[in-house]
This record gives structure tokens, C-alpha cells and sequence, in this order.
């Protein structure tokens, strides 16, 4: 199969790409390496993937994408997103980012690649609002220009969906971690501030929220279970993730753990747009999948830790 992945050099798509790559596919990815993040970082992604012979084109989601589509393909992953609930990211950049650029990718793939055989949309538990404790029949309640946006992504995709014009599922990620996780992110900031003793600034309440932290190796393996499932969970939404949940407590406690140091904590104060608890319930993605979580949270750790210190202390 030919695949394309948006997002390709970020974290989660990254993965998927050499996943999908080892499952003997073709690939492609499409990324416009912007600077949200540490640009480094996407290009430490981007030679790993190119290491593995995928290539990657650099291009916004909002240009013209007709060079992207000179050969058609069997799959489009949509990864790409104006990503988290920053209270210095405006709702221009997400509107631009997760709205219109997703516009212009089915556009794209309506033009020059109508025969698709399914079109995954990535989305994410933030679409349920403070509390993501339920099933995928359940309406959505974002709190946030993230949320929001992505549920408007989401039916844009899902719209094509329903008027027959492609076939599509959307996919509703829960609390991603592992090796390549954003800088900003929870996991990556807690051992980087570790390793170099520096304060971990820490939100009011959150040291008690609860999330389904899900090892981006189980997610991939699950997003990769969709190819030859299309007709399956044509127009499903799905969410993925684990249903183990552990607080933020118990998550510093296990990195601390690991790296057998103790953590300087900066407290601030609450956080906007905060999920105060995600639950992840997955028995659609066991049902139509064969999905089942594997990696512990300790374990995933483990590999993230490792992963840093490899790339990041040599």
C-alpha cells in the first residue's frame, strides 16, 4: 500500500511512518517543520525517517498539495495539528492550523486522489471537554481553541463521510507519551528538568488529575490495525488509548523513580482549558480493531528516559 502521513516529523506520526514502513508499505510524509517546537527536534525525526528511505515533503497543509498527489495513494493518516491548550498560541493559529488546513488536505484528496481507500482523521480526547471519561456516543464539550478546533476537523472529515464522497473514520487519541514527545509536553519537560535539576513548573490541581497515558508504540499499533478495516469503520469514531489511569503524581513518581532524583517544583497557578480527567473507553477499538494496550506506564517511561538520554546528554 501507499501511505501518506501529515505531521510526519512530529512525534506520534513519526512513529506511525517507520511502523507502517516495517509492515512493508510505502510512504510519504508531509510536514512543514514550523517552529512550535523546538525545529531540532522535528529534524532529529526527519533524518530517521529519511535514514529508513521515507521521504518527507516540507510543505503547509494551506499550500497547494498538487505535487504531493502525482501518484495517488491507498491511505491518508492526517496527523498535522496546531497541537495543545497554549495560552500564547491564538485562536488564529489553531483556526489556520487544524480548520483550514485540514479543508485544503480533503480538497487535495477529493481532486487528485478520489479513489482513496479510506481517509484517518486524528483527533483527540479533548473534544469531550474537562472530563473525557466516556464513549465515543457521548457529544462533545471542548473547553478549549484545541478541542474546538479539532472537532471541527474532525466533522469536515466526517461531512465528506456521510455524502459519500470518501470514506472515513476519525480517531480520538488519549495522552500520548514516549520517545519523541514534544518538548512542552508533560513527560519530556519532567526528565529534562530532572536530568539538569531545574524547577518543573507545575499547575495548580494538576498534580491530581488523572489521564490515560498511552505508549505511543500501543497507539501506532493501533492506527496501523485500520489498513484493510476501511469498510469496517467507514464514518466510525474511535478513541484509543489505555484504559489504565495514573495521576500526574504517580507519573513524577515514577520518572523519579527511574532517574533516582527528586524533583524541584515550581507551582503555578491553574491552567485554562486543563482536562481535569481522561478515562480512555476503548471497547470500540477492541471491537473493530483488535486493539489492546500493552506497555505499562512504567515501562513506556523507562523507554522514554532511555531515549532522551541517548539523543539529548551525548
Amino acid at each position: 500500500m501507499r501511505i501518506l502521513v501529515t505531521g510526519a516529523a512530529g512525534f506520534i506520526a513519526s512513529h506511525l511512518c517507520e511502523k507502517l514502513h516495517s509492515l512493508g508499505h510505502e510512504v510519504v510524509g508531509i510536514d512543514n517543520i514550523n517552529d512550535y517546537y523546538d525545529i531540532n527536534l522535528k529534524e532529529l525525526n526527519a533524518t530517521d525517517l529519511a535514514n529508513k528511505g521515507i521521504h518527507i515533503f516540507r510543505l503547509d497543509l494551506n499550500d497547494n498539495l498538487k505535487e504531493v498527489f502525482e501518484k495517488p495513494y491507498d491511505y491518508v493518516y492526517h496527523l498535522a495539528a496546531q497541537p495543545g491548550i497554549s495560552a500564547t498560541t491564538s485562536l488564529e493559529e489553531y483556526v489556520n492550523n487544524n480548520i483550514y488546513a485540514t479543508q485544503n488536505l480533503l480538497d487535495a484528496v477529493l481532486e487528485y486522489n478520489s479513489q482513496l481507500k479510506s481517509f484517518i482523521n486524528i483527533a483527540t480526547s479533548s473534544v469531550y471537554g474537562i472530563e473525557a471519561t466516556v464513549n465515543e456516543e457521548v457529544p462533545a464539550k471542548p473547553v478549549s481553541f484545541y478541542g474546538s478546533t479539532k472537532l471541527a476537523a474532525e466533522q469536515l472529515a466526517l461531512g465528506l463521510q456521510r455524502t459519500g464522497k470518501l470514506k472515513v473514520c476519525s480517531i480520538r487519541l488519549y495522552s500520548v507519551y514516549g520517545p519523541r514527545e514534544r518538548p512542552e509536553k508533560l513527560y519530556t519537560k519532567l526528565i529534562d528538568n530532572l536530568y539538569y535539576d531545574k524547577p518543573f513548573p507545575l499547575f495548580e490541581g494538576s498534580i491530581k488529575h488523572e489521564r490515560s497515558f498511552t505508549y505511543v508504540g500501543d497507539i501506532v499499533d493501533g492506527l496501523a490495525a485500520i489498513i484493510g478495516k476501511e469498510d469496517k469503520i467507514n464514518g466510525e469514531i474511535i478513541n484509543l488509548g489505555t484504559d489504565e489511569v495514573n495521576t500526574t503524581a504517580e507519573g513524577i513518581k515514577a520518572v523519579e523513580e527511574i532517574m533516582n532524583k527528586q524533583l524541584i517544583i515550581d507551582h503555578q497557578p491553574p491552567r485554562k482549558g486543563d482536562q481535569q480527567r481522561t478515562a480512555a473507553v476503548i471497547d470500540k477499538a477492541r471491537q473493530l480493531l483488535g486493539y489492546e494496550p500493552k506497555v505499562s506506564l512504567k515501562q513506556g517511561l523507562q523507554e522514554q528516559v532511555n531515549w532522551y538520554l541517548e539523543k539529548f546528554t551525548k
